[in-house]
């Protein structure tokens, strides 16, 4: 009999696979307009591209083989399923996720001639290296006070983007200025349950280790922990806490990027200065 969980669970690879055909939809609509792009431009599109490819791949297996990290739990009794697998996926994705907005930033940044934007656009991808060494470190030696840190700088990086995507909308001509304008509120919304919800959730749950006094693993043992155990569950109980965010994470998250593939061109098309 099914349980709640993996019910959501199936709806998980069910959107993965439109993701994918979403994907592959609109990489097979550029390339057939790729003509009317100048190479610099055209250039951008396909980085884009492949960076997106990467993320939407990322984000549909990890809704296949879901794990919970810092719990060790996972829906497939697979070495598919292990934190160290799982992290290792997510990370490659999550940069690539990264750069399509680093590079998005420093494109309307050149465009506009706006140099705080295009030096912000180039601090971006750094600062998630450094959350992707935090994430690391919570997954390995169970202490979500790295994920504490990991997420508020996902955080930070958001808060940055939409403020210099303002600033540059100020530059652009009218006819971009609503897109960017609804970047910058799906931005500002992304912000405040990183800051209300999510940043607070790994708190607490590093607060409650601290007073059960619960033991941490060594980077050491974690590799081998994430390695060579893993937890299968189905329980509702077990994955409720996790169900918010990785909704969001693989749908929304992989529309975003999706989207910024088309960016480039838009902003191409919309203007003749951006």
């Amino acid at each position: 009999m099914a349980t709640d969980a993996s019910i959501w669970w199936l709806l998980l690879c069910a959107v993965s696979l439109l993701n994918v055909l979403a994907w592959t939809a609109s990489a097979a609509w550029l390339w057939q307009s790729r003509s009317s792009c100048h190479a610099e431009l055209w250039a951008l599109v396909r980085l884009q591209m492949v960076l997106s490819a990467v993320y939407v791949l990322g984000c549909g297996y990890r809704s296949a083989f879901p794990v919970y990290d810092v719990q060790r739990l996972c829906m497939v009794d697979s070495w598919l399923s292990s934190v160290i697998v799982g992290r290792s996926v997510a990370t490659i994705a999550e940069l690539c996720f990264a750069a399509q907005w680093a590079l998005l930033l420093r494109h309307l940044a050149r465009a506009t001639g706006h140099t705080i934007a295009e030096n912000s656009a180039r601090v971006m991808l750094p600062l998630i290296v450094v959350a992707e060494l935090c994430s690391w470190h919570a997954v390995l030696t169970t202490s979500n006070l790295g994920h504490v840190a990991e997420e508020s700088i996902w955080a930070a990086c958001g808060a940055l983007l939409v403020v210099n995507l303002g600033l540059v909308r100020l530059r652009c001509e009218p006819a971009l200025r609503p897109m960017i304008a609804a970047a910058c509120v799906l931005g500002a919304a992304y912000v405040a349950y990183m800051a209300w919800v999510d940043v607070p959730m790994y708190w607490n749950r590093w607060w409650a280790d601290m007073d059960q006094g619960r033991p941490y693993l060594t980077v050491m043992q974690g590799v081998r922990d994430a390695s060579q155990r893993w937890v299968v569950s189905h329980r509702w109980e077990d994955w409720k806490t996790e169900v918010v965010w990785m909704t969001l994470y693989f749908s929304v998250g992989v529309w975003l990027s999706v989207a910024l593939m088309h960016m480039p061109a838009r902003a191409a098309r919309s203007s003749s200065r951006c």
